[in-house]
């Protein structure tokens, strides 16, 4: 393995993760890809980053990048040839501010009810939808959240919304919710995003 790539901890399934990757991808950023499983974390992995989530970027030098978005302005900084950060700049970042803050929140007890005490799904479903509406608005205007060309917003908060979507599939369908859906629909059947979802072996230390 060459030693002077940046290693990317990740787990596929991972929103965080599949923003970083897509972020990589653009930017056609080499990495050595170490594909991990969350319930079994490798030690370097957590001797890089503690936290213990992903993605994890470290890079040759040996600084460590463990937030998605970090991962990704990094990536973007480097080589940004779809000009995502410049249209990142034109009032989204509130829009993925929301998505990290409450949507995630709502999110994650509409679709892990199980695991936070007290959660109604229902509630949280519906709070959520509040959000999905507020995307909506602007997809019905626009094809993507800065405009005509995808940005670091889309890419950074439609992993996240499959998630919501996949949780009821039915239900979302069925949602007045043409802009947002046409919008998902076109990044999940994009090239890039097959790409980066292609299947990776477990990485293993090597003795």
């Amino acid at each position: 393995m060459t030693r002077n790539l940046p290693i990317l901890y990740s787990f596929r399934r991972c929103p965080y993760a599949m923003r970083a990757r897509l972020a990589l991808h653009v930017s056609a950023t080499p990495v050595e890809h170490r594909e991990v499983l969350l319930r079994d974390k490798p030690a370097a992995m957590l001797d890089a980053s503690p936290k213990g989530t992903v993605p994890v970027l470290v890079l040759p030098d040996g600084s460590v990048l463990e937030e998605s978005l970090d991962i990704m302005r990094w990536a973007l900084e480097r080589n940004d040839p779809e000009g995502w950060l410049a249209a990142d700049a034109r009032g989204t970042e509130r829009l993925v501010s929301a998505c990290d803050g409450p949507f995630k929140h709502h999110l994650d007890r509409y679709k892990y009810a199980t695991r936070y005490e007290g959660a109604k799904p229902d509630d949280h479903r519906a709070a959520g939808l509040e959000y999905l509406v507020s995307l909506d608005r602007i997809l019905r205007v626009t094809p993507q959240l800065a405009g005509a060309r995808m940005s670091l917003a889309d890419a950074a908060i439609f992993p996240f919304v499959r998630q919501f979507a996949n949780t009821d599939r039915d239900w979302f369908d069925a949602q007045d919710l043409s802009g947002l859906q046409t919008w998902l629909a076109g990044h999940l059947a994009s090239e890039r995003f097959s790409a980066i979802m292609q299947k990776q072996p477990l990485w293993a230390p090597q003795d």
